[in-house]
């Protein structure tokens, strides 16, 4: 199956020039769908799905499990104008989400009803060009045995860090603190969204305004991304652990399509949390890798978790002392906090066991109020020097911990 799929994609690529290098060259502009042409259809069987361009783009297709879904790639698609409802009116493919996927890269994943193979993905091109997907429904085993990536898709996998032949020792206050902040979402995952407001941007915006207070405060920050891209969960931790952080920061503002919630809440490392708050948040937290058709495949071995576990007995409690440490100055400022301020969950980008994260929740795009604050400048104004403040309260005391342990 990987060889059929890597051969469609050449010859797609060599259908628009004299090979694959040359039509990735030459063909790197934006392309733009066409709606009008594009659609989901059942044909003798099959699931047809087609997207109608103004230009033809390489583009490469494949199939990933758990859940069953198909990822296509495209060097570069906009997608603006269309939406997934109109495309798949009748619902034949489950959710379908696209979006920027990494710099110069678009992706579109669906996911399937039922298992399928892949049998044809070819792109016509013309003065009316178009891609068509086709899917033949097979047995669920055999549907397992043909997915993955294909080895012309291992670029979107998490890649090794470059870092210091030197491990990074704890912070002690001798050189400046160096945080890492964390936008959830972005790109092909828009996170949470209401009334027209996405989590991914909203995020950025408050990112970005952190950053530059922190800076001011005399700290030396890093994001993990600095526009709309998708960053997968794994990456983000990369990204890290390679500037040698003291802390990471990860911030959202989810939304609960159950209940009702209002304010911010911290969250800390914690395997076994079980508030059902929590525990919705972090299955949509870790869903959203594989919504952008991220193969999540492997595990570590059992030495490197007794690694991690030990790691984790000196950073766990100091990711305990900086969620609460900052919730502690953001409820001085008056702002609004959580019923449950500081709570444990099994979020993904909190398990790096060599550095003390904690993931901020701002608010709840699911509230009204909560919306309106994050839209308001004031409010995050006041919401970036509470964060700043705590965080170095927690520096000063944590530093002086090391010190003496040191000694």
């Amino acid at each position: 199956m990987r060889q059929i799929l890597s051969a469609l994609v050449l010859a797609c690529c060599a259908a628009l020039g004299s090979g694959p290098a040359r039509a990735q060259t030459e063909l790197s502009a934006l392309a733009r769908i066409e709606p009008a042409r594009s659609g989901v259809v059942a044909e003798g069987g099959q699931i047809a799905l087609t997207l109608g361009i103004d230009q033809a783009v390489p583009f490469r297709a494949f199939l990933l499990d758990d859940p069953p879904r198909l990822v296509v790639d495209f060097r570069e698609v906009d997608f603006t104008g269309a939406s997934p409802a109109a495309l798949d009116p009748e619902g034949l493919l489950g959710e379908i989400r696209w979006g920027r996927f990494r710099p110069g890269w678009s992706r579109m994943v669906a996911e399937l009803v039922t298992p399928a193979a892949l049998v044809e993905a070819v792109e016509r091109t013309g003065a009316t060009p178009r891609i068509t997907l086709r899917l033949d429904p097979v047995a669920a085993d055999d549907f397992a045995a043909r997915a993955g990536a294909p080895a012309s898709a291992l670029w979107d996998l998490p890649q090794p860090a470059a870092i210091d032949t030197a491990p990074h020792r704890r912070q002690d206050g001798s050189a400046p603190l160096r945080i890492v902040l964390d936008p959830g979402h972005g790109g092909i995952d828009p996170g949470a969204e209401a009334e027209g407001h996405s989590e991914a941007v909203l995020v950025m915006t408050f990112a970005r305004e952190l950053k530059e207070a922190l800076t001011r405060a005399g700290m030396e920050v890093l994001m993990t991304r600095e526009e709309d891209v998708f960053v997968p969960l794994e990456t983000r931790l990369t990204v890290a652990r390679a500037s040698g952080a003291d802390a990471l920061i990860s911030l959202h503002a989810d939304a609960l399509a159950e209940g009702q919630a209002t304010g911010a809440t911290a969250y800390h490392f914690d395997p076994a949390a079980s508030d059902d708050a929590a525990r919705k948040l972090a299955e949509r937290h870790d869903r959203a890798d594989l919504l952008a058709g991220v193969d999540l495949e492997g595990h570590d071995d059992e030495v490197a978790g007794v690694l991690m576990d030990l790691a984790r007995a000196e950073t766990q409690p100091r990711s305990l002392r900086l969620s609460q440490v900052m919730v502690g100055a953001i409820r001085e400022a008056g702002l609004k906090m959580y019923k449950h301020p500081v709570q444990g969950a099994d979020f993904s980008v909190l398990k790096a066991p060599d550095f003390p994260s904690v993931l901020l929740e701002l608010g709840f795009l699911s509230s009204e109020a909560d919306r309106k604050r994050l839209l308001d400048a004031e409010w995050r104004k006041r919401m970036v020097a509470a964060i700043a403040g705590g965080l170095e309260t927690w520096a000063q005391a944590d530093a002086a911990e090391a010190r003496l342990l040191r000694q």
